[in-house]
């Protein structure tokens, strides 16, 4: 059996167009928009996004997490601060965001500096969250080591038993973050390649918006 090649898988990208006098004035209203359609549209975990990292030293590393907030601020998710992208995030403060919306024909870039939300903050969202995903976060260790998975099961037992009287608290090591945007991108697809490409730049306090070239 052949395998297809990648360079072979071709799409035209037909469904929608984006204007400079169609769009909102400000980056958070529009991917409310663009957010709300992706509701709409029963996507499979509209809320994924890629969140691409990087070391002091520039050695770039990403991964899909989960959009859990979204204000005036920033875009917040939650992790393990001993994680990779905790690390990396503590010792340089800067990120980009990538949502994929493939059946919408559209992708959102975000980057800016980052920040950890509040204690208060992360505390109201661990709270909010399942019983066995609070555990979960005592259990494990996030990007460390692990002998197999017969140790995780062990350290998440252990944890159950710990807490199985009473409340189980926000771990130290765990929190979030907020992506604070500086540029924000919207693209849309467009047939032959000639795709939309919608950009923000924040400047004096508001956002300049132009076009960019796809």
């Amino acid at each position: 059996m052949t395998t297809p090649s990648p360079a072979d898988l071709r799409r035209d990208y037909a469904l929608a167009r984006l204007d400079e006098a169609d769009v909102a004035p400000d980056p958070f209203e529009q991917f409310a928009r663009w957010f709300h359609d992706a509701e709409r549209a029963e996507l499979l975990e509209p809320n994924a996004m890629t969140l691409a990292t990087a070391t002091p030293g520039g050695v770039p590393s990403a991964r899909i997490v989960l959009l859990k907030g979204i204000d005036a601020g920033g875009f917040a998710f939650f992790t393990d601060y001993r994680s990779q992208k905790g690390q990396e995030l503590d010792a340089n403060p800067r990120a980009a965001l990538v949502f994929h919306w493939g059946a919408l024909e559209r992708q959102v870039r975000i980057a800016g500096s980052v920040s950890r939300v509040s204690r208060e903050e992360s505390a109201a969202y661990y709270r909010s969250r399942p019983e066995k995903s609070r555990l979960g976060a005592w259990a494990s260790h996030q990007s460390a080591p692990l002998a197999d998975r017969a140790a995780l099961e062990a350290q998440f037992d252990a944890a159950g038993r710990r807490y199985a009287d009473g409340e189980i608290p926000l771990p130290p090591h765990w929190g979030g973050f907020r992506v604070m945007p500086e540029r924000v991108e919207f693209w849309q697809g467009r047939r032959s390649r000639l795709h939309d490409r919608i950009v923000y730049a924040r400047a004096d306090g508001g956002w300049i918006i132009g076009r960019l070239s796809p």
